[in-house]
């Protein structure tokens, strides 16, 4: 299969599209959409998001230290990529978009009450990488759509049409393809019918 070499660059796609709220006291709260977020480590369970210096919502989260993490669907795609074009200098972005600020339980700032998943935040470390600094921060406290819930407390969140996004594109999840371990529950399911067309 040919290649092609390309100079270093950012092609680690898909990631995650979120929409992150943080407030100062006394302002309005203003949204930002990320794409550099993710799961650093599950005890004590932490994330980070990646923001450039000389956006709006840099020095909020800085000041404040707090952050929500909001998860994307299909449904709220238009207000995802809105909130990442536009700055809350600006203008409201919970109003230009009809968003519903939401009180959160462990921080100040709200969620999102539209987001099926609410991922409240502490920041413990600002790491200066370059044109982007790393805020690492510890989950204080999870907030999940009932909906999504069913009748023996199992959560379906694939069932919200989460939002990722890929060189420059939105995408709802599309079909699964396969679950966490299922290629060694295969090869052993195969085992145990050999073992037993044997016998």
């Amino acid at each position: 299969m040919a290649k092609q070499y390309w100079k270093p660059g950012n092609m680690l796609y898909p990631v995650p599209a979120v929409m992150v709220t943080c407030q100062r006291k006394g302002e309005q709260p203003n949204i930002i959409t990320i794409a550099w977020t993710g799961t650093v480590c599950s005890d004590p369970p932490m994330v980070s998001v990646s923001i450039q210096k000389k956006r709006y919502s840099y020095a909020i989260i800085k000041d404040t230290r707090e952050f929500v993490i909001n998860l994307t669907t299909k449904k709220l795609a238009a207000a995802t990529d809105y909130c990442g074009v536009r700055s809350g200098r600006d203008t409201d972005k919970f109003a230009d978009t009809g968003l519903t600020p939401c009180k959160s339980r462990e921080v100040s700032c709200p969620g999102i009450a539209e987001s099926p998943v609410n991922i409240e935040c502490r920041v413990t470390e600002i790491k200066h990488l370059g044109s982007h600094d790393l805020f690492l921060a510890k989950v204080v406290s999870v907030t999940v759509e009932d909906a999504l819930m069913d009748k023996t407390g199992t959560f379906h969140l694939n069932h919200s049409g989460l939002l990722a996004y890929s060189h420059g594109s939105y995408f709802e999840l599309g079909s699964q393809v396969g679950a966490f371990g299922y290629s060694v529950r295969k090869k052993s399911t195969n085992r145990k019918k050999k073992k037993s067309n044997k016998a």
